[in-house]
C-alpha cells in the first residue's frame, strides 16, 4: 500500500497580515543587505543561512549562536516560509511526491527519486517544479496540457527543496540534521529559462556552501531549447545541462516539441556545444539528452541512426526514457525490446545510453506525469482536486 500523509492545512501557511520578510530563497548577497540594514555584520547572514538551508530551522530562537536580541528583533520583522505542502504522497518504490499551494492557490508538485528503496543514504534526486504549469505544450507531456498561469518566486522554487530536506530531519535533533537530498533536476513543472531570474537565483543557493552545497554536477537544468537563455545560462552559473530532444529531425520535432518551430535543431545543437565548449579549460562538461521513447513515433532503427549523426560533434550521454501514459495521450509506451534496440544502436555509435528507470508511475510522479493545477484540463487534476478536498475535510474533523 502507498503511504498517503494528510497535511495540517496550516502547515507552513503564509501569514499575508503580518508583512513579514520571507528569508528563504534570498540569495547570499541580499541576505547580506538584509543584515546590514538591520545594523548587522555580514557573518550574521551566512549564520542564518545555515540554519535555514542546512539544518532545516525555521524557528529564530533555535538560532543559537544568535543574540537574544537579534533572535527578538527577527522573529518580529522576518520568517522562513516555504509553500503550504497541501498534499504528500509516497510510492512502495520510495518516491517521494508533494502538492504544494503556492500564492493565488495554483498547486505545483515536486518529486522526490531515491536511487535505492526506501534505504536513508545513498543518492536522492529532487525534481523541482519552476512554473505553475508550462507553455510550451509539448504534446507528450501531461503538465503542458495544464495551461500556464504564472512563474515561480525564489521563495516557492527553493521551498521545495528545503521541504524534501525536512522530511528526513523529522525527529532528528538540530545538532544531527542533514541534508538527505544530493541531486536536483529543474526538471519538473515549466520551462525553467522561460523563468530565468529567479532558477538561476535559486540554484546559486543550492551550489552555495552556507546554502544547500551541492555540486555543481549535481545541479542539473534541462530545457526544451530556449536557445537565447542557454548563451546567458553559460555566463552566469555553472551547472550541468540536459536538452529534452525526442526527435531527431525538425519535421517530427515540431510535432511533439513546439518550441522547435522557434529554435530548430541546428540552432539548439550549437548552443549545446557553446555551453559545452566554454572557455575555461577546468569546465569538462558534457549535455545529458533527454528520449521520451513514442511507439511507432519516434523510435525506430533509423531515428536512432538520425539520432547519431545529429549528435556526433557534441559529447553527450543519452538517457531514453518510456513514455508515462496520461488520460487522453495520444501516444503509447515503446516496448522494451524497442526500446533495447534503440540503445543498441546508440551504444554501437559510442554513446553513453541508459534506460531511465520507471519511479513513482504508481502515484503519478514518474516523469511527464506531473500535472499540478493550472487550467483543470484533465480528469488527473479533478483527481487532485479531489484528494486533496479530502484532505482539507479530514483536517477539519
Amino acid at each position: 500500500m502507498n503511504k498517503i500523509v494528510v497535511i495540517d492545512p496550516n502547515q507552513f501557511a503564509n501569514d499575508l497580515t503580518t508583512h513579514k520578510t520571507n528569508l528563504l530563497g534570498m540569495s547570499k548577497n541580499e541576505i547580506t543587505e538584509f543584515f546590514k540594514n538591520l545594523g548587522e555584520k555580514p557573518f550574521r547572514a551566512t549564520q542564518v543561512m545555515k540554519w535555514i538551508y542546512q539544518f532545516g530551522v525555521t524557528d529564530f530562537f533555535e538560532m543559537t549562536n544568535l543574540s537574544k536580541k537579534l533572535q527578538e528583533k527577527l522573529n518580529d520583522i522576518a520568517c522562513v516560509v516555504p509553500p503550504k505542502v497541501k498534499f504528500k504522497e509516497f510510492s512502495e518504490d520510495g518516491t517521494r511526491k508533494w502538492v504544494f499551494e503556492v500564492a493565488g492557490g495554483s498547486l505545483v508538485e515536486t518529486v522526490l527519486i531515491p536511487a535505492d528503496d526506501n534505504k536513508q543514504f545513498g543518492r536522492k534526486t529532487l525534481c523541482i517544479s519552476s512554473q505553475v504549469g508550462c507553455a510550451l505544450d509539448c504534446s507528450f507531456c501531461s503538465t503542458g496540457k495544464q495551461g500556464f498561469e504564472r512563474d515561480l518566486t525564489p521563495s516557492e522554487i527553493i521551498g521545495q527543496l528545503f521541504v524534501a530536506n525536512q522530511s528526513y530531519m523529522e525527529g532528528v535533533p538540530v545538532s544531527e540534521r542533514e541534508n538527505r537530498v544530493t541531486n536536483v533536476v529543474m526538471m519538473g513543472m515549466g520551462e525553467p529559462l522561460l523563468n530565468y531570474a529567479p532558477v538561476v537565483a535559486s540554484m546559486s543557493i543550492m551550489l552555495d556552501d552556507f546554502g544547500f552545497g551541492l555540486s555543481k554536477r549535481r545541479v542539473t537544468l534541462s530545457t526544451s531549447g530556449v536557445v537565447p537563455k542557454m548563451y546567458n545560462l553559460a555566463k552566469d552559473i555553472d551547472v550541468a545541462l540536459a536538452i529534452s530532444l525526442h526527435a531527431p529531425n525538425d519535421e517530427l520535432r515540431n510535432e511533439l516539441v513546439p518550441i522547435n518551430k522557434k529554435y530548430p535543431l541546428a540552432e539548439l545543437i550549437k548552443a549545446a556545444k557553446a555551453y559545452v565548449y566554454d572557455e575555461n579549460p577546468r569546465h569538462k562538461k558534457h549535455v545529458t539528452i533527454e528520449y521520451v521513447m513514442l511507439a511507432g513515433v519516434n523510435d525506430s532503427d533509423e531515428h536512432a541512426r538520425q539520432l547519431v549523426a545529429l549528435l556526433k560533434d557534441l559529447p553527450s550521454k543519452i538517457n531514453l526514457i518510456p513514455f508515462n501514459p496520461f488520460p487522453h495521450a495520444p501516444y503509447e509506451r515503446s516496448s522494451n525490446n524497442r526500446i533495447h534496440a534503440f540503445s543498441n544502436i546508440l551504444n554501437n555509435a559510442g554513446f553513453v545510453c541508459t534506460i531511465r528507470q520507471t519511479r513513482g508511475d504508481d502515484i503519478d510522479a514518474a516523469c511527464g506525469q506531473l500535472v499540478g493545477q493550472v487550467a483543470d484540463r484533465t480528469r488527473r487534476a479533478k483527481n487532485w482536486q479531489q484528494k486533496i478536498a479530502q484532505n482539507d475535510k479530514t483536517n477539519k474533523v
